[in-house]
């Protein structure tokens, strides 16, 4: 609990039973509230050890639904529990957990209601391991992306993320994709809805537990974020018009919560 503000952290995974315990012994519970771990139908013992560790709330997918679809599960999970501070941390230890009271504080304190740990602040992401095409393509899609969406960040592509209630309550992330441009598509719709983003940097580190997708599916998010970034400019011109652009229904998460606490 941050200030009456309830905490809690995210965790979307797949296969990541070597690195989730260290990740999870990390996470600062005296601040975090809440932890909740989304199994995204791992062929590893992901579940079985989330709740032999005391993971309060783990969400098993029978089937794989795609890093955006276990995404959408956990946000909805942690908005339901009544969350007004949400973090997603990757349980592949990837992002370091020792960084979320600075995040929680920024967003407590009402500073900022999004903060986003960035691994090219710095000089850090290539001596961290970050191979060096995927550093090419990170500063090309970022620099395409400022311009599109007339903003500026240091990156859009990291995967360790805080939001207030009011942000996930103010777009409509369950429209996104299922897959990994369900990020850029939940930054895409936050900048247009006019929420502003901090930004922390972040070690980097790349190890062979480390969650990563290969150059296939890298080039497929590639265009995938070209994609977001040209329909959000054809939305903010007033081009075109999207619907994962419109607001979700007022007042739906309060009323599902209120029905959860009678």
């Amino acid at each position: 609990m941050y200030k009456g503000k309830k905490v809690i952290v995210v965790l979307p995974a797949y296969n990541a039973a070597r690195t989730l315990e260290k990740t999870y012994s990390e996470i600062p519970f005296g601040l975090v509230d809440e932890a909740i771990l989304c199994d995204d139908a791992s062929s590893d013992n992901t579940s079985e050890l989330a709740r032999q560790i005391g993971i309060p709330h783990v969400i098993v997918h029978e089937n794989n639904k795609g890093y955006g679809g276990n995404q959408k599960s956990l946000y909805n999970k942690a908005l339901e529990l009544g969350g007004d501070i949400i973090i997603m941390l990757h349980p592949d230890y990837q992002y370091t957990p020792k960084l979320i009271p600075t995040m929680v504080n920024i967003i407590g304190e009402g500073l900022y209601p999004v903060v986003l740990a960035s691994r090219i602040l710095g000089k850090g992401a290539l001596s961290g391991g970050m191979p060096l095409y995927k550093y090419i393509a990170n500063r090309f899609l970022t620099l395409v992306q400022n311009l599109l969406v007339n903003y500026k960040l240091s990156e859009y592509h990291t995967g360790y993320r805080a939001f207030s209630r009011e942000v996930l309550t103010g777009i409509s992330f369950n429209q996104n994709s299922d897959d990994f441009v369900f990020d850029n598509e939940m930054l895409s719709q936050i900048i247009y809805g006019g929420f502003h983003i901090a930004e922390v940097t972040c070690p980097t580190k790349y190890f062979e537990e480390a969650s990563s997708i290969n150059f296939r599916r890298s080039m497929r998010y590639g265009l995938g974020v070209l994609r977001v970034s040209f329909n959000h400019f054809l939305q903010r011109t007033g081009l075109s018009r999207f619907k994962m652009y419109e607001k979700p229904a007022a007042g739906q998460w309060e009323a599902a919560t209120s029905e959860k606490s009678a």
